[in-house]
């Protein structure tokens, strides 16, 4: 379960350990929860970021957000195995009786390269196709990241901006009721709490969390495509399944695949 929701219980962690240890210091929930300084920490980070990046893009990020807390998981083992049942077909029968194992394979990238392989694609355009679009996924996975990486910069600088309004506020309004003074420098200081919080318990760690996700699904497109160009080859299951189980870390090349 922990593996499962661990980026979900990080997220809860931290802010219980950081709001915990203010409550405990006789620190008042309330004081945290400033309208006007949390308006313009995350008011000012989204509009700043959709200026850079534009609103098509930004209007995408709660859909990373889920994303990066409730990632697709790529199966390699099974994946593996699925590769091991094509190529004794594949031996057994030939290229074309593949199609009735394609569900072994599990996800849509392999089966769109047997599909090719089917079709007579040969093994110098199939790889060409392959890794172009690997290319084109990793720049648009980039792309995606880099809008959290910026988004990291963005809060604390925000969060500044807070804490000079605030003072500047308290300047302004000096001598008069104390009681205003007080709320002035809270809005200032907590200000700055919200923009060095969010990005680094927020933004900065789903930037990180989006970079785990890509090279999951980079590892299962690499591995797909030495897979597929191994059946291609015409390479007995065997040698398929040593090829395969060898991108694997040393600890998970264990005897669990499908023989």
């Amino acid at each position: 379960m922990l593996k499962k929701f661990g980026s979900v219980f990080g997220l809860v962690l931290g802010f219980a350990a950081i709001f915990g240890a203010y409550y405990m210091e006789g620190g008042s929930f309330g004081a945290l929860f400033i309208a006007s300084s949390m308006i313009i920490v995350f008011g000012g980070t989204f509009a700043a970021t959709i200026i850079g990046v534009g609103f098509e893009k930004f209007s995408k990020i709660f859909k990373l957000i889920k994303m990066a807390y409730f990632p697709p998981k790529y199966d390699i083992k099974n994946l593996i195995s699925g590769f091991v049942i094509v190529a004794r077909k594949s031996r057994q029968e030939g290229i074309l009786a593949m199609e009735g194992q394609l569900t072994k394979l599990l996800y849509p990238f392999p089966k769109k390269l047997i599909h090719l392989v089917m079709d007579g694609t040969d093994i110098d355009l199939l790889e060409s196709i392959a890794v172009g679009e690997i290319r084109a996924m990793q720049n648009r996975h980039n792309s995606f990241i880099s809008i959290f990486n910026k988004m990291g910069g963005y809060a604390p600088t925000m969060g500044i901006i807070g804490t000079v309004m605030g003072l500047i506020m308290t300047l302004a309004n000096a001598g008069q009721d104390p009681t205003i003074l007080i709320h002035n420098i809270a809005t200032a200081f907590i200000a700055t709490l919200w923009g060095i919080l969010s990005a680094n318990l927020l933004w900065l760690p789903i930037s990180d969390r989006l970079k785990e996700c890509h090279l999951e699904e980079k590892q299962m497109m690499e591995l797909s495509l030495e897979g597929v160009m191994a059946i291609q080859s015409g390479e007995i299951p065997s040698i398929v399944k040593s090829r395969l189980m060898s991108l694997l870390p040393q600890k998970e090349q264990d005897g669990s695949v499908a023989r």
